[in-house]
């Protein structure tokens, strides 16, 4: 998958955390948050490859197994996280408050197709 699209994928959750957030504020006793975890699930299964076992592999075997399948993955989650947060951070730390952290995961949706370079490097 393409670095572009694990940050947009790492965007939706993050915005789709910052929905939740809000309506938690607005209603504590909210009991429905947990039925649309399902949407952060969903974006995991998309980034994230599937990983075939063989039914006789042993422990070591499948540790390499998936430490090789999953290692490329964890690491471009890893990375769209970091970007995310780097971002956020830094208008946060500038003071800007006439933009909101939802306006900061916009821009930096629209940006993100520059970050496939990083898939060539």
């Amino acid at each position: 998958m393409r670095q572009s699209e694990v940050l947009r994928h790492v965007i939706g959750i993050l915005t789709q955390a910052s929905e939740w957030q809000r309506l938690l504020e607005e209603d504590v006793e909210r009991d429905d948050i947990n039925d649309e975890a399902d949407v952060v699930t969903a974006l995991l299964n998309e980034t994230l490859p599937s990983v075939q076992v063989p039914a006789d592999a042993t422990v070591e075997e499948i540790a390499a197994i998936v430490g090789r399948e999953l290692g490329e993955a964890v690491q471009q989650l890893a990375g769209a996280f970091t970007v995310a947060f780097v971002t956020l951070a830094e208008v946060h730390d500038s003071g800007r408050q006439e933009i909101s952290s939802a306006d900061v995961l916009r821009e930096l949706a629209l940006r993100a197709e520059g970050f496939d370079d990083m898939d060539e490097e």
